[in-house]
This record gives C-alpha cells, sequence and structure tokens, in this order.
C-alpha cells in the first residue's frame, strides 16, 4: 500500500484499515481523526505484509496509555482475525533490582535537593501538559488538565459606555466645574473633566459536540465554565453547544463547581458525539438570539474544526450574517496550530471570509492564547 496508489484495492485497503480505527473509538479509546491518518501513513510505509507490524503500528498510533491496551487487543482479535494476539506482545524485560541505602540522621542536605528536583519535575510535568493536544490525554493526565483550569481567570471585552465617569483628563466637565465654583463662593476653583467610561462586552461561546469534536468537548466546556465564572452571576457571557440542535447551557455553567457544572451540561445537552449542522445551529442562534440583541456587539467565539454535514453554502451564509451582526468573529479550531494543517474543508473554506480571527484551540496554552484574544477583541 502506497499512498500515492489511487487503485481500487488501495481504497478498499483504507477503508477496512479506517473501520478498525473506528471500532477502536467505539470501544472507548480516544482515536482521533489525526490518530486515524498517522495510523494510515505509518502503515504506507510498514506495510501490509506482516500481522506483527499492524498490530504494532496500530498500538503505537492508536493508543494513548497503558490501560488502553487491553481494549486494543480485543478489537484487534475480533477485527483481524480468531486469534489472540498474544504472540505479537513483545517479550517483558527484566527489571535490574533497585539499589537503596538508608538515610541517615544529618543528611538533610541531599533531602533538601531531592525536595527542588521534585519540584522541578512537578513543573516541567506542567509545563508538558499545557502544550499536550488534549485529545490524546490519558485519564490521569485529563485530572491534572482539570486543575489548571481552575487558574483561569479570563478578562470581558471593553466597549465604551454612554455615561460619563470623572477623569483627570479628558473634555471639561461644565457642570462639575460650576458647582466647584459655587461652593467656593466664585472663587476660581479646580476644573473637572470627564470621560465616556466603559463596560464589559458581552461574549457568546459556541461550542462544536459532534462525533469529531468529542475528544474535545471536555474541556472545551470547562474552558466555558471558566468563562461564566469570571463573568459572575450577572456576567454577559452566553454559552451554547452544536450538534444535530443548538442548546443553551448557560445556566447549568453557572454551578461554581465544575465537575458538577459539566454534569448538569451533560443532562442538558440531546446531541453528544452526534452528527453536525453548523450552519442551521448559527442560523438558529441567530434567528432566536442573536437578532433580538445577543449577538449584536459581542464577541462570537466559535469552537469548531469545520466538519459540516450539509453543504457548506449555508454555513457561509450564516456566518456573514454573524460577521454583520457581531463585533469580532472568532473561530478556534483544534487542528489550526497542528503541523501541516490547511483549511481546506468546506465548511472552513467557507467561513474565513466572515471570520477575524483565527486560531488554534487543542492544548491549554492555545486556550491561554484564546483568552487573550478575546480579552483585546
Amino acid at each position: 500500500m502506497t499512498v500515492v496508489d489511487a487503485s481500487p484495492a488501495r481504497w478498499a485497503a483504507e477503508a477496512w484499515l479506517l473501520g478498525f480505527a473506528r471500532a477502536l473509538r467505539a470501544a472507548g479509546l480516544l482515536v482521533t481523526a489525526d490518530r486515524e491518518r498517522t495510523f494510515l501513513l505509518a502503515l504506507a510505509e510498514v506495510g501490509l505484509a506482516e500481522r506483527r507490524d499492524v498490530y504494532w503500528t496500530g498500538r503505537a498510533t492508536l493508543t494513548s496509555s497503558p490501560a488502553d491496551i487491553e481494549r486494543y487487543d480485543q478489537v484487534f482479535t475480533s477485527w483481524f482475525s480468531a486469534e489472540q494476539p498474544t504472540q505479537l506482545r513483545r517479550p517483558e524485560r527484566e527489571v535490574p533490582p533497585a539499589t537503596q541505602a538508608a538515610l541517615e540522621e544529618g543528611a538533610g542536605g541531599a533531602g533538601e535537593d531531592a525536595g527542588e528536583e521534585s519540584v522541578h519535575a512537578r513543573a516541567s510535568g506542567r509545563e508538558v501538559l499545557r502544550h499536550r493536544d488534549v485529545a490524546t490525554l490519558g485519564v490521569e493526565e485529563r485530572r491534572a488538565l482539570a486543575q489548571l483550569f481552575g487558574r483561569l481567570h479570563p478578562r470581558a471585552p471593553r466597549r465604551r459606555a454612554r455615561r460619563h465617569v470623572r477623569s483627570r483628563l479628558g473634555q471639561i466637565d461644565g457642570p462639575a466645574t460650576l458647582r466647584e465654583q459655587l461652593r467656593r463662593m466664585g472663587e476660581p476653583g479646580r476644573i473637572h473633566h470627564r470621560s465616556r467610561g466603559s463596560r464589559p462586552r458581552r461574549v457568546v461561546l459556541l461550542i462544536d459536540v459532534s462525533g469529531s469534536m468529542s475528544a474535545y468537548a471536555d474541556s472545551l466546556l470547562r474552558l466555558a465554565h471558566a468563562f461564566v465564572q469570571a463573568a459572575g452571576p450577572r456576567g454577559s457571557v452566553e454559552v451554547f453547544t452544536m450538534g444535530t440542535r443548538l442548546t443553551h447551557v448557560t445556566r447549568a455553567l453557572r454551578e461554581r463547581d465544575p465537575d458538577r457544572a459539566l454534569v448538569a451540561a451533560g443532562e442538558a445537552v440531546p446531541d453528544w458525539s452526534g452528527g453536525t449542522r453548523l450552519g442551521e445551529s448559527i442560523g438558529a442562534f441567530l434567528d432566536r438570539w442573536g437578532r433580538r440583541g445577543m449577538a449584536r456587539g459581542a464577541v462570537v467565539v466559535v469552537f469548531s474544526d469545520g466538519w459540516e454535514r450539509e453543504g457548506p453554502q449555508l454555513l457561509g451564509e450564516q456566518m456573514r450574517r454573524l460577521a454583520a451582526l457581531a463585533h469580532r468573529v472568532v473561530w478556534s479550531n483544534p487542528h489550526r496550530g497542528k503541523a501541516g494543517y490547511q483549511p481546506v474543508q468546506q465548511g472552513i473554506a467557507a467561513a474565513l471570509p466572515h471570520i477575524d480571527d483565527f486560531v488554534a484551540g487543542h492544548s491549554f496554552a492555545t486556550f491561554e492564547e484564546l483568552i487573550e484574544v478575546v480579552a483585546r477583541a
């Protein structure tokens, strides 16, 4: 099998291999579209002649933790043959016995060094985790990442208010200056100034929870929870999920505890990991909420990979309507920051002319950058 081969046999082999990858996803493994592509490219180099090569190639590219191996073996066995893949397992290596030494009293210096190394190791591990693709994280890594979301403090963008406030510079505040003169019985006094005040600008988050975005949905909802909590109970942040329908989940995310908020949001959303109708969902948002004021002058952030089940023409038209109402439109794509990515999907190509900021959205570090983009909007 070669990547450039366009023969029917090549397409049949790819469909067969993609079926195996999707069977793994159905079994609970975090198999993303990027991993499927890596799996096919790796097998193009390794070849399909040896079952052992297929096994280890899939295990290297489609699993993310040792906990996935048992389910991977079961799916591999049922998909490729009736044999158990035990003969394909690597031989267990003998672990050399660890050399230990008792710590005597007074050896505090070594303990302090070990403590410093432990702190550095934790800091280094946290920094690595910040840049990892959240779709590839294991269970323990996701728990560590959830703690990092608690440290986010999104700032709302500001807009000019109609009312004026006192300031040291700006235009002269005639009434305040006159009152000062009257208090001083006509004697010259300080000249007061005023300027236009500011108020938070509304932020609207539209989160794609379809099957192609399911590996990112948990992290995106945690990010949305951070936005809602930072804005306060009367804040100007609204959150919607998009799938086969549009769901308003702001009330669920006002729960202070993030885990309980995600459970409440999950109960409210009926179309997890299903199809996606981006054009229809954005159109429903505009018709029911956007034109009535929610999108007017707001910063609207769309979280999606751009895969559209319907034609791209509808998505392009709805994005045009959205851009006409919103102050700024930001699109966060999990594939944007990955090497070799090109926005060639029909949905993204139709939406790009109406997007102000096209940013990455696959790691905690890119979420931090997105927060800054929204704050400066």
